[in-house]
């Protein structure tokens, strides 16, 4: 089902609602992107119809718990071929909860069940996009970047413990690329992330698509309304985690 929203003063989003389906895949390779981000590729025939048509979209996986339910967690499609029934998985391993203990014991052969994704939010016909999160936010982040066209102009900040977590993107669009340090102990201060923004002029209809730390992402959300007077039809805000939380994630609004 379709919900298709624009305006002269908004974007256009079309929200795309996909079938569910739970599928159980293999992993066939893990290699670190940087030290404490791990990449898992995962391949299998229950591929064949998967569909993720937004960068920021999520699957939930499903781990397995001592006893109940399994444990469940949101994360980004990196990246998938759905001809070579492959699809990418980044675990920010940083963190010790059940889904970076999956990855870092995931070897070629070990499976893991996922659902979704339910649901795509396209954005369309954006010449200019800001780009702004911590490190749970740049596998969504890499992908807008690596599959924008030629003629976009993004602007992506991301916040990370040190030199050594940065990312290269390759990308046909203008990219600049701003890399803010902190160390994580310090996850939920947006200072850092604010005073990036403060060097970046704000063309109108630019949007600004912000996931972090959920304290972090409202943050930066009421400096970019408050203190710029930016319109919210023009950004999109998300709680990736919340620290104290398991399995938080949450869409922030007014």
């Amino acid at each position: 089902m379709n919900d298709v929203s624009s305006s002269p003063t908004a974007p256009r989003i079309e929200r795309i609602r996909h079938e569910l389906k739970r599928r159980t895949l293999i992993v066939s390779a893990t290699e670190y992107v940087t030290p404490q981000m791990l990449r898992i590729t995962l391949t299998g025939d229950d591929l064949t119809d998967f569909i993720s048509a937004a960068p920021d979209d999520h699957v939930k996986i499903f781990l397995p718990a001592t006893e109940g339910e399994p444990e469940r967690r949101d994360y980004t499609p990196r990246r998938y071929d759905n001809d070579a029934k492959t699809l990418v998985l980044d675990f920010a391993v940083h963190e010790a909860g059940p889904a970076t203990q999956w990855a870092l014991d995931a070897k070629p052969g070990s499976t893991l069940a996922l659902g979704g994704p339910r649901g795509s939010a396209v954005i369309s016909g954006v010449k200019r996009w800001v780009l702004v999160g911590d490190e749970t936010a740049l596998p969504a982040i890499g992908r807008r970047i690596e599959e924008a066209d030629a003629g976009i102009s993004i602007v992506s900040i991301a916040v990370v413990a040190g030199a050594e977590e940065e990312q290269v993107f390759e990308t046909r669009a203008g990219l600049e690329t701003i890399w803010v340090h902190r160390p994580l102990s310090q996850a939920t201060d947006a200072s850092g992330l604010i005073t990036a923004l403060e060097n970046i002029a704000l063309k109108p209809e630019t949007f600004i698509w912000i996931a972090a730390e959920a304290s972090v992402a409202r943050a930066v959300r009421a400096y970019l309304v408050e203190k710029r007077g930016y319109p919210l039809s023009w950004i999109k805000a998300a709680g990736y985690w919340a620290k104290g939380k398991a399995n938080a994630h949450e869409r922030i609004e007014d």
